[in-house]
């Protein structure tokens, strides 16, 4: 039932990213709710809250799904290293304008979305080297490990920004601050990892626009992938309601942002949860069907929590749904590296992580915007709702993808090393 922790005793270039990337998103979950609070404490809006998600999608599509081509043919490692740095150099912008103090949200906006197009190669170019660090039958545990790593970060991230945000003198200038330092632990956990070039021997591609339509062409092709990603944005988009957490804590908690920090905390708990009873998900076969499933149990967790009078239910309908998550994105992951052959894998995953994360974006857009035009609650609600009806359209609009079985072994991926993977 635990999970699996031998990439991390077996895989010391692993372990470094493993740990490197940990203390690093920890610091960048400070940012994401200092981010959230200071426009709402600025704006009064659900809509400009929302707005954020806009901010950072934009950029997150267009450079995540461009730069995928430039993992496919460049040193994966070196690309990390690049866009690490350029984030903490954005990290530390967020910081100077919230010591300023400014009165104007729009500077914030533009900080975030610039980094947000950073993180859309840092992010894909991360992941793409998961692989090459790991033998073929430890991807799942490592792909699990990943995902312990998000919901640590959206437990301690949370609930420390509350504290930091409340603590005289630190206020939503250290969260940002800390973010600034951390991106440290992430620099040395990728200073020395080996070399990762992708395998390009099968590449017939000659721009870089012919590569991203080859990547597009793959998963078009691939009933199982486009069904990963199809469900995933299902479940992001109507059924993540975060723009609309500073508001509901107002009305039913008085706005006390310790409160608020157990909220996003809740999901993080639950995903912990998830992730260290992630053992059995390595021998789920029918990965579509479970992944259904999941983002299921996603949409019914956010129905009960926008009608949850109690705080204890609030935050119980919360750790369910980010149990369900961890399961989602597990599976998600797993089909998708699987099924993916390497001259297409940094491709492939860019256009992963940016359904993962720009339809996360999307949905905060949506969830602010209905909750202005209605109540916070009827949006929560609503969403919920219609994530779980997407699901039930999804497997009965692509069979392939609900009958999808894992092959019975795993690839073969280069172990780690100074590396052409296979």
């Amino acid at each position: 039932m635990l999970a699996d922790l031998s990439p991390l005793r077996e895989s010391p270039p692993f372990r470094r990213l493993w740990a490197g990337s940990t203390l690093s998103l920890t610091g960048s979950a400070l940012t994401r709710f200092a981010a959230v609070l200071q426009v709402y404490d600025t704006t009064h809006s659900t809509a400009a809250v929302g707005l954020i998600g806009l901010a950072v999608m934009v950029p997150l599509l267009v450079v995540g799904l461009l730069g995928g081509a430039l993992i496919d043919t460049a040193d994966r490692r070196m690309l990390v290293l690049a866009s690490t740095a350029g984030n903490m150099v954005v990290a530390a912008a967020i910081a100077a304008q919230a010591y300023l103090h400014l009165s104007q949200v729009w500077p914030l906006f533009l900080l975030l979305a610039a980094q947000s197009a950073i993180g859309g190669i840092n992010e894909p170019a991360r992941r793409a080297l998961i692989p090459a660090l790991l033998s073929g039958d430890q991807l799942a545990a490592g792909l699990a490990l990943q995902r312990l790593t998000g919901q640590i970060t959206l437990i301690a991230g949370p609930a420390l920004a509350g504290i930091i945000v409340a603590t005289p003198h630190l206020g939503l200038g250290g969260c940002y601050l800390i973010d600034t330092v951390s991106f440290t632990a992430a620099l040395y956990g990728t200073w020395r990892l080996p070399r990762v070039r992708a395998d390009k021997t099968n590449s017939s591609e000659r721009t870089r626009l012919s590569a991203v339509i080859a990547g597009f062409s793959f998963i078009g092709r691939t009933p199982v992938v486009a069904g990963a990603f199809i469900a995933d944005v299902n479940a992001t988009f109507f059924g993540l309601p975060t723009a609309l957490f500073p508001a509901i804590n107002a009305e039913r908690f008085g706005g006390d942002p310790r409160t608020l920090g157990l909220f996003t905390a809740s999901i993080g708990v639950g995903g912990l949860i998830a992730a260290v009873l992630s053992g059995p998900v390595g021998h789920v076969s029918r990965q579509g069907l479970a992944m259904l499933v999941t983002v299921t149990i996603w949409g019914a967790g956010f129905a009960v929590f926008a009608v949850a009078p109690w705080l204890w239910l609030t935050l119980l309908s919360l750790g369910v749904a980010g149990a369900a998550d961890t399961g989602t994105v597990v599976l998600r992951g797993l089909i998708v590296q699987t099924v993916t052959p390497d001259e297409f894998r940094g491709r492939v995953t860019a256009a992963d992580y940016v359904v993962g994360a720009g339809g996360g974006q999307l949905g905060s857009l949506e969830s602010g915007v209905l909750g202005s035009l209605t109540t916070p609650e009827i949006s929560a609600l609503s969403g919920g709702l219609l994530t779980i009806v997407g699901a039930v359209v999804i497997g009965a609009a692509l069979p392939a993808f609900a009958r999808y079985r894992a092959p019975a072994t795993a690839p073969v991926v280069s172990p780690a090393g100074d590396v052409t993977p296979a």
